[in-house]
């Protein structure tokens, strides 16, 4: 279990309130999508995510930038490919 896991539904929704409305708009939809069926695992990586600069994760978000090797792991690989899918 990594330090992680243990984060709530809420506080992920409050840090994912960004300053870019196109990270808000796709974050929003993610929720609204795949809410019910997150999984601790799931919520590290959008955690991860969730600390990167507005204008990087829009970039990830619209495939216009790959992961760093850092950030290049599985838990945030797999929820990175679902916010790209909406």
């Amino acid at each position: 279990m990594n330090k992680f896991s243990n984060i709530s539904l809420g506080v992920l929704k409050w840090k994912s309130r960004r300053g870019l409305l196109e990270n808000d708009l796709i974050l929003q939809k993610f929720f609204q999508k795949h809410q019910s069926s997150l999984t601790s695992r799931d919520k590290s990586g959008l955690e991860l995510l969730l600390g990167l600069n507005d204008n990087d994760l829009l970039d990830l978000f619209l495939d216009r930038s790959e992961l760093t090797e850092s950030m290049n792991i599985p838990i945030v690989r797999d929820v990175l490919e679902k916010l790209r899918k909406l």
